[in-house]
């Protein structure tokens, strides 16, 4: 195989197949109709050929294999040519696949949230504890600033997404990844688009469980009521973990001191020490028990995991500092769904316990851009002290009746005695932010897309005031 061509290649999964496709001697080109950081950067600086805009000029030449995006369906010009010129096609999950997990020792990272974090973690201590693993990560871990690496270690890390694999195979993409290991942190509906309900969600999961070897493992939060009763289905030895509760990992005495989380982990009943690490808020200490647990049942020391769990410098765009400007400090979140953005929030309460905070939030995954969280989103938002919520990414196109309300929520919130708006437009809430923002507030952008490059917008509007 010489070139490889990629359909949708700005997506972060599809820029990192790019990545491993390119590192292994091959010809990398791809298209999609919009790219932005971090992925257009990350592909650029792998001199990767992207072409804007879907084409069926982009498949001229001799192309071994086209990759399609699972964003792309029937109907999208560049699909329908590779389909009447009869060129070899696959999912992204199929390539991983058969060119880089089957041989190999695989970690698998799923659930509802904290995947990204947990994947980048297991990578980072099998790293510091001598391997070489390869990982497939969506997002870009800052210890390595790629988020994948082919590796030549056994083992390999990935993250396991539920979400269905193209428009022609409708499996999970996690369903395709041979797991050894599977960990999960968190159970809940999402992905309405895919699942008409927790039902069919959970039994996506059940099926990834089914295929964990006999002498593979499940590390799951058994704090999560949901994944006990799938650890009592499991094929496989469940290792659980939870903060303060009954488990064969457990964090406690979580605290705060000089900006870094403090905690001290205890392992079968017996204290193994404390550690201490710059991700605010439980649900990352609960991601560093899981990352912890996985690699201790692929062999690491306790000792040695802890030290790189020191080191770890977290994940872009997962409640990332952008800066400070004239004392008001902007964080950049992926957050899409009502618990990512409650955690969050908590997270940054207790790094900043005397600031108001700003959350500011663009509806754009499929499930958030659904009426489906409308009334469980002001709950999720009531740890920020000021709201702005952006236009329903593509509302346009969708069916008023099933699409979110921005203004219900925001007058909802407004309920309450906080501030809160609706404002479609990026440049006017980059203004109001200028407005009103004082010295001392923290400033969150909450979206799992560009959101119309909102945070440079800030960042600009912040400097200019006087």
């Amino acid at each position: 195989m010489e070139k490889v061509h990629l359909i949708g290649i700005g997506g972060t999964a599809m820029a990192g197949l790019a990545s491993l496709l390119k590192d292994r001697g091959i010809e990398v080109t791809g298209s999609d109709k919009d790219l932005y950081p971090p992925m257009s950067d990350f592909l650029a600086q792998k001199g990767i050929e992207v072409k804007l805009g879907y084409s069926a000029s982009n498949l001229d030449g001799n192309i071994d294999l086209v990759v399609i995006g699972n964003a792309l369906s029937r109907g999208n010009e560049e699909v329908e040519a590779v389909l009447e010129r009869r060129l070899p096609y696959r999912s992204l999950p199929e390539v991983l696949r058969h060119m880089f997990l089957e041989g190999r020792r695989n970690i698998v990272v799923a659930g509802t949230h904290g995947k990204t974090t947990v994947s980048s973690l297991i990578a980072w201590i099998l790293k510091k504890a001598g391997e070489d693993p390869g990982f497939f990560i969506g997002g870009i871990p800052k210890n390595f600033g790629t988020g994948a690496m082919d590796g030549k270690g056994e083992m390999f890390v990935v993250e396991g997404d539920e979400y269905d694999t193209a428009f022609f195979d409708k499996r999970p993409k996690f369903l395709h990844y041979l797991p050894w290991i599977v960990t999960v942190g968190a159970l809940e509906y999402d992905h309405a688009d895919i699942y008409g309900d927790i039902g069919q969600l959970v039994g996506a999961f059940r099926a990834l469980m089914r295929i964990v070897p006999r002498n593979g493992r499940l590390v799951i939060n058994v704090d999560d009521p949901l994944l006990r009763l799938l650890g009592e289905e499991s094929p496989c030895p469940v290792v659980t973990c939870s903060i303060g509760g009954d488990a064969h990992w457990r964090a406690d005495g979580v605290k705060v001191r000089d900006g870094k989380v403090i905690f001290r982990v205890v392992r079968q009943g017996n204290p193994l020490g404390e550690c201490a690490w710059g991700l605010p808020g439980n649900h990352n200490v609960l991601n560093a028990l899981l990352a912890l647990a996985a690699c201790s049942e692929a062999g690491v020391d306790f000792s040695k995991a802890r030290e790189a769990l020191g080191e770890f410098q977290g994940v872009k765009r997962r409640l990332e500092p952008l800066g400070e400007i004239g004392g008001v400090i902007l964080y950049d979140d992926f957050a899409h769904h009502p618990t990512a953005i409650a955690k969050g929030l908590e997270a940054l309460r207790s790094l900043h316990p005397h600031s108001r905070i700003w959350a500011i939030v663009e509806p754009r995954s499929n499930s958030m851009c659904r009426k489906i969280f409308e009334d469980e989103l002001p709950t999720a938002l009531k740890g920020a002290d000021l709201v702005i919520i952006g236009k329903v990414h593509r509302g346009d196109s969708m069916d008023p009746r099933v699409r979110l309300d921005p203004e219900k929520v925001a007058m909802e919130i407004r309920s309450t005695g906080k501030e809160a708006w609706h404002i479609k437009e990026v440049p006017e809430i980059a203004a109001l932010v200028s407005r009103e923002a004082k010295e001392g507030d923290v400033i969150c952008v909450m979206s799992n897309g560009s959101f119309d490059g909102i945070q440079g917008l800030l960042l600009e509007a912040l400097a200019r005031r006087p």
